[in-house]
């Protein structure tokens, strides 16, 4: 009896030896921090850190596939504590955040990449990229990641099975690993874990999302100018002779084309706005209902002349108003026959540098 007590006593040291042997010390030895301020303390019985804004970014190691585990302590304020992964560059990687403030609701959390320094979430939204969760507050919270290919699972508070499921945007590329110090609010980590050896991904059920009917499904695209220049309507045409262009995206899901793809903000410096162009052949003068979307802000120009300005950034239309992309605007466009060049000078602040558009009626229309 004895030497079984023993040996159940052995097997139980050598268990939490080994889970104790994947968890990366929460120093700066293992992690460059980047956040406005840190402390290291123990926190409820965990080793933790502390962080206000910025990132840990994990030293001298990369990231493919495997298990990632940490614990994040919630409070009723609001942040968006979360994990970087697969980043290959500082502008371009996937990532999973939670809103610690909105427990239960559909947008409880998001899955989104980074591309060219922007995280367009205005854009990545729905059941596809987020999930409804009840956070617990004024305790630990434990998040599992699991990833391999271009396939991603959370499981969140040691559940057995995933929560949620995603498609990873980026091609699956080795890169560095950091956790988020929360956004707003600061935020505790604890009990950081890798496992690349663990790598199953079980129940995969990827959200699902509408395509619109009838989108245009490419834009040509400008090189990168300061907003101001679009201030004064009576001087576009100068601004718009002096454009670079040869750069084209596609609509991305049937639903919006992502300038990033083709425009890094990082590297603008103050510019934060190019024009997206279509060529409309009209098969006599006639009006016509174009309705579009945007973000953060646009100017509508046809043949040369502005005929519509409009702000759908975060917060631009009340306080909950989060400016996600839709064909939420229409504008009536009186097409003259033969060629019409539309331009939608579409700026951006941060959520995602989005446009897209259709015709409701496309009768006696062509889009080149």
């Amino acid at each position: 009896m004895k030497r079984l007590i023993l040996l159940l006593l052995l097997s139980m040291l050598f268990i939490q030896n080994n889970n104790s042997q994947n968890i990366i010390p929460l120093d700066t030895t293992h992690w460059q921090i980047t956040s406005r301020s840190y402390i290291f303390e123990n926190l409820k019985g965990k080793d933790a850190i502390y962080m206000r804004g910025g990132l840990a970014v994990l030293k001298d190691s990369t990231f493919l596939n495997g298990t990632i585990e940490f614990d994040v302590y919630l409070t009723e304020r609001r942040g968006f504590p979360g994990i970087r992964f697969r980043a290959v560059d500082q502008g371009n990687m996937e990532s999973f955040y939670i809103r610690a403030h909105l427990p239960g609701k559909p947008d409880a959390n998001q899955a989104a990449p980074v591309i060219n320094g922007i995280t367009p979430w205005q854009f990545y939204f729905g059941p596809k990229y987020s999930f409804p969760y009840e956070y617990k507050y004024n305790d630990w919270t434990h998040i599992k990641l699991v990833i391999n290919g271009d396939k991603a699972q959370i499981y969140m508070d040691y559940a057995e099975k995933p929560n949620f499921s995603w498609k990873l945007v980026h091609p699956p590329k080795e890169g560095a690993i950091a956790i988020g110090g929360g956004g707003l609010a600061p935020m505790h980590y604890a009990n950081f874990k890798i496992d690349k050896s663990k790598t199953e991904i079980i129940d995969f059920k990827e959200g699902k999302r509408e395509p619109i009917e009838g989108i245009i499904p490419e834009w040509e695209v400008s090189d990168i100018f300061e907003e101001k220049l679009l201030d004064d309507p009576n001087k576009l045409r100068p601004v718009i002779n002096s454009r670079t262009w040869g750069r084209k995206i596609q609509v991305e899901e049937g639903v919006a084309a992502n300038i990033a793809r083709v425009a890094n903000i990082l590297a603008s410096g103050s510019a934060n706005t190019v024009f997206a162009r279509i060529q409309i052949q009209s098969d006599r003068n006639q009006i016509k209902l174009f309705e579009f979307g945007y973000s953060d802000r646009v100017v509508a120009i046809l043949n040369g002349e502005a005929i519509y300005r409009g702000n759908n950034r975060w917060q631009s239309r009340d306080y909950r108003y989060l400016g996600t992309i839709g064909l939420f605007d229409a504008v009536y466009l009186n097409l003259k026959k033969g060629n019409n060049t539309l331009l939608l000078a579409v700026s951006e602040d941060f959520g995602g540098w989005l446009v897209t558009g259709k015709f409701p009626d496309n009768k006696g229309i062509r889009i080149k």
